[in-house]
């Protein structure tokens, strides 16, 4: 398979003999400090057993008309990401609706009337069994299937994915007998995507989870190359730090795909969550090229240079159309024109002061949807380990959890 490819237009970064030496230090805390939070670091070449995926997803596909996966935060974007890039944007025989992850009372009831007359399965995601969000979703849909299934068979349409030993969905699965899967316990909810979290909706949706493990399993071996100019990961990784310490505050992240939009919202979490500690870290914002440059183009030409880019090129698209005319477009392709459009704003942002990190992809694919996962995961840690704060915690998540409850059960 082709490499994926990275290039960096910007200011020249002269130390790069240094930044090996910090890269070093930075995988060597990563590997020694942080060895409990780390399962997903060499996932891709362990042993993967996919027989009771496989299994499951077709069970569900069999007998479902739509699919409710319930769960936030890494419990779901990862596989949307993946859901939205891979599927056919029409040709779906199985719905797949994501619940659980707000508390909007009306988008719930919207999709409990919807599939009211429907054959439906749930997936529930989460690693606690606590998250609130998720955990009211529950409570509604379970009253939903007992009334729809009864209170023995509707235990076979549920799914759920959760610790293997702790926490309340665990209780519930030991005492409802739910089919389960297990969330390993050194792997954090934004970094789950390559296990059963991830997985298990990608399969359901006919999508080749072996697939996307052999793209993860290259990812693996290019991104622990022990060499700055041998290792894209680790390029991005400190071409990122090297900005965020020449005055850049944000992070555009995005594709001339609109299919990499939810993709982009993955890494806004992944990034976000990990590097948003103690006063520090880029602030990432998912965009989609060309449709974005008429909201935000004006502003990223001329407005305050504290931002750069990060684009995702796709180099071959799987479906190709050509424009017949008379002028300077015949004969040229619409895929085409979309990368000429990447080159002139690429081009403007550059010479209007944005720096801009291109990351090359030969095509979208299951196989590169796991190679871009596993390298943005491993980045990401680093990118955190460099910045000095702990890639694996949110204590700034838990602070409006400890307020939000403190309101409920008091008042105020």
């Amino acid at each position: 398979m082709e490499k994926i490819k990275l290039e960096y237009y910007g200011n020249s970064i002269n130390d790069l003999d240094d930044y090996q030496e910090k890269i070093e230090k930075a995988e060597k805390k990563l590997r020694v400090e942080y060895k409990n939070n780390i399962g997903w670091l060499d996932l891709p070449v362990k042993f993967m057993d996919v027989d009771k995926i496989k299994v499951v997803s077709n069970k569900i596909r069999d007998n479902s008309d739509v699919l409710l996966i319930a769960g936030i935060g890494g419990s779901y974007l990862g596989s949307q990401a993946g859901l939205e890039l891979l599927r056919s944007y029409f040709n779906n025989n199985l719905e797949i609706i994501f619940i659980g992850n707000s508390f909007s009372s009306d988008y719930l009831k919207e999709v409990l009337d919807y599939i009211s007359n429907k054959e439906v399965s749930l997936i529930v995601i989460s690693k606690s069994g606590k998250t609130l969000e998720t955990s009211i979703a529950f409570k509604f849909l379970k009253d939903f299937f007992i009334n729809k299934y009864g209170e023995v068979s509707y235990k076979d349409r549920i799914y759920v994915i959760t610790d293997k030993n702790n926490g309340a969905l665990r209780e519930m699965v030991n005492k409802e007998n739910y089919e389960s899967f297990e969330i390993p316990s050194d792997i954090g909810g934004r970094y789950s995507v390559l296990t059963n979290v991830g997985l298990l909706p990608l399969a359901c949706a006919g999508i080749d989870v072996e697939e996307i493990f052999k793209g993860a399993k290259a990812a693996h071996e290019d991104c622990n190359i022990n060499s700055i100019y041998s290792n894209y990961c680790y390029q991005y990784a400190l071409i990122r730090h090297y900005l965020y310490n020449n005055n850049k505050q944000i992070e555009l992240f995005g594709s001339y795909e609109p299919s990499f939009r939810n993709f982009g919202y993955w890494h806004q979490q992944l990034f976000g969550e990990s590097e948003g500690k103690e006063g520090k870290g880029l602030f990432p914002i998912p965009i989609i090229y060309s449709t974005d440059l008429h909201s935000l183009g004006q502003y990223v030409q001329e407005g305050p240079k504290n931002l750069f880019e990060t684009i995702i090129k796709v180099e071959n698209s799987k479906q190709e159309l050509i424009i017949k005319s008379d002028d300077n477009l015949n004969n040229k392709s619409l895929h085409q024109i979309n990368n000429v459009a990447l080159e002139g704003t690429l081009k403007a942002h550059t010479l209007g002061g944005v720096p801009n990190i291109v990351i090359s992809v030969p095509e979208i694919s299951d196989y590169y949807f796991g190679y871009l996962v596993y390298f943005f995961e491993k980045a990401c840690a680093l990118s955190a380990i460099l910045l000095e704060v702990n890639p694996f915690d949110q204590p700034g998540v838990e602070t409006y959890k400890k307020e939000m409850l403190n309101i409920l059960e008091n008042g105020k």
